[in-house]
């Protein structure tokens, strides 16, 4: 059965999403406070995370962090009542897979659960992924370009492991922004091509082809 951990610190809304969910048939388990949370997020093997921002203790972008650079790779969807851009970009940059603010419906909720674990497919034959010279570790969260270790955010690793998981296919700006950032963008947005342009900056503007009108391809 799929295990959910929800990191809320709000007993009601707690009780809400874990009535939604194992109605749902998810298996839950609560925290409410950070450092409950990155516990459990540490050990008790779940498939997906529902983290609150405002926890007591330890706050989510901390929890985040801390288990994004333990090479923790569980989805994480952030749940939280703030809606500026300012926190919007810092879950997502801190190595969030979706976001949502409260008040918000379960079947939303649910829809969102669904596509992150669609999305969220494990390394069964090990933890490094590579084509052409291009690696990375998916656990120790590591980039190599050749013999050259790369340092990169968490939105460009985890666009360069969409590329890897799909070598020589042509992936839609749609695409990515689904799998990368996991909302909603403005149609007319260029973020996936100003973070393409700072990846390439990285690991050599020649490996990341465009295929003018449609998107990019990992030749």
């Amino acid at each position: 059965m799929t295990r959910i951990l929800i990191a809320e610190d709000d007993l009601h809304v707690a009780s809400f999403i874990q009535k939604g969910l194992r109605a749902a048939g998810y298996a839950t388990e609560h925290a409410a406070d950070g450092e409950t949370a990155l516990f459990l997020a540490r050990a008790a093997g779940f498939d997906l995370i529902i983290l609150d921002i405002g926890l007591p203790l330890l706050d989510g972008f901390e929890v985040l962090a801390q288990i994004r650079g333990e090479g923790v790779s569980t989805p994480v969807i952030v749940l939280t009542a703030r809606d500026s851009v300012p926190d919007t970009v810092a879950g997502l940059e801190g190595g969030a897979n979706d976001y949502m603010t409260k008040p918000f419906h379960v079947a939303e909720l649910l829809a969102r659960i669904r596509l992150r674990l669609t999305d969220h497919v494990p390394a069964a034959t090990g933890t490094v992924i590579e084509h052409e010279g291009l690696s990375l570790d998916l656990h120790s969260r590591r980039a190599r370009a050749g013999e050259e270790a790369v340092e990169l955010t968490a939105r460009e690793f985890a666009i360069l492991e969409v590329f890897l998981r799909h070598p020589d296919r042509v992936i839609s700006r749609e695409q990515l922004l689904s799998q990368v950032w996991g909302y909603d963008f403005d149609p007319g947005s260029n973020v996936v091509d100003v973070y393409v342009r700072a990846l390439r900056k990285k690991i050599g503007t020649e490996r990341i082809e465009t295929i003018r009108g449609v998107g990019y391809r990992l030749p």
